[in-house]
């Protein structure tokens, strides 16, 4: 298939992984199964007359050619499933898919996986910024302290069931990268940057909460990106419901009635208790994350690893205390100028190429014309197109 262009960028479009194999797969079980139950169906005929045989093969190549094809097709399908879950996709098998391929299969909310690169990246200079961040949680806990009996307060990791579709990762992510007293820093200002989800706990308890890492600053305990390196910081983790948000009663923050229309007499007094539920707030709390670096790819500017992340959950506008969210994924970034190749502006919008295309790069150098007598001479440029002839 033709390239497409990203961004600015020529990407080479290449067929769906893995697909090329099931296809081998399908064909050679299809063959096999007919050719098998043309030798049964030949061979149970074999008594009967010439027509009667003829008939009865056909017959039979017939009903095991339409049994296969459904076989088979089924156990190429349960295959392809079966590969997608068990194995994550490169940045550039993403790449390679078109939007029908990613359509209804889920992989637009995975995180592409960097690989086992151990290089090193130095931030600084034209490596001042990072995009691309994809932040995937697999794992969700709520944070608990349980009081027994006895009076004795603990701290229970309960796990969490995630009742929330498949909308619930950070990507695009892109924000400033740089160095502080030796140190990498990463400051993150834009992207699809929350999501709002919600878990279940074993005793059937839902605690929605924004998964978000709005205004995250990570500092690292070294120098370079490099595989080994940590990143924590903290970030701010906005309320779950804005303020136009209307509860079941029509109370909200800016719009909506300042009490349960059910109780007008308590306007003159007596809703203590009734008052975080009538005083809408929207709270602002706080989070913090460490990034674990343990893939870094210094020729195409990917890395990435693993994540551990604690914020608060949802107060209900300010009616309930907030629980804590643990939460544990993976997580990868771009550092953008590493892997682009800057030709001259003539050459449109896809000027820019990725060094991993099929084709080499050559020098730009001065067109030659052949001549029909087949000596060379320069090329001349049309002062309308900029073309060559």
């Amino acid at each position: 298939p033709p390239p497409t262009c990203t961004r600015g960028i020529a990407v080479a479009r290449r067929p769906s992984p893995g697909v090329a194999p099931r296809l081998e797969m399908f064909r050679s079980a299809l063959l096999s199964l007919a050719l098998f139950a043309s030798a049964s169906a030949l061979k149970s005929g074999a008594s009967r007359s010439a027509f009667g045989a003829k008939a009865a093969a056909k017959s039979g190549i017939a009903r095991a050619v339409e049994v296969t094809a459904s076989t088979a097709l089924a156990a190429a399908l349960a295959a392809t499933v079966a590969t997608e879950e068990a194995q994550a996709l490169s940045k550039s098998q993403y790449n390679s898919l078109t939007y029908d391929q990613i359509k209804g299969t889920g992989l637009a909310n995975k995180c592409p996986e960097v690989g086992a690169a151990t290089g090193t990246i130095n931030l600084g200079g034209k490596y001042n910024k990072f995009d691309e961040m994809c932040i995937e949680p697999k794992e969700f806990f709520v944070i608990e302290t349980v009081t027994d009996k006895k009076g004795v307060s603990k701290t229970e990791t309960i796990p969490g069931k995630l009742m929330t579709r498949q909308t619930y990762t950070l990507t695009g992510i892109e924000g400033d990268a740089g160095s502080d007293g030796g140190k990498i820093v990463l400051k993150e200002k834009d992207g699809i940057d929350y999501a709002p989800s919600t878990i279940q706990t074993p005793g059937g308890e839902r605690v929605p909460f924004l998964f978000t890492v709005k205004d995250l600053v990570a500092k690292g305990d070294a120098g370079q990106l490099k595989p080994g390196v940590k990143l924590s910081g903290s970030y701010t983790v906005p309320s779950y419901r804005t303020g136009l948000f209307l509860d079941p009663k029509g109370r909200g923050t800016t719009t909506g009635y300042d009490q349960a229309v059910a109780l007008p007499a308590l306007q003159a007094g007596g809703d203590e208790g009734l008052f975080k539920e009538n005083n809408k707030v929207f709270d602002v709390l706080g989070g913090s994350t460490e990034l674990t670096v343990t893939s870094v790819d210094a020729a195409t500017g990917d890395f990435g690893g693993t994540f551990e992340a604690k914020q608060a959950s949802d107060t209900d506008m300010g009616s309930k205390a907030p629980k804590t969210i643990l939460l544990k994924g993976v997580w990868s970034a771009h550092i953008p100028g590493i892997d682009e190749w800057r030709a001259p502006a003539r050459l449109g919008a896809c000027a820019s190429a990725p060094r991993d295309m099929a084709t080499p790069h050559l020098p730009l150098l001065p067109l030659v014309a052949l001549a029909r007598d087949g000596h060379a001479r320069p090329a001349r440029a049309t002062a309308r197109t900029g073309s060559h002839y």
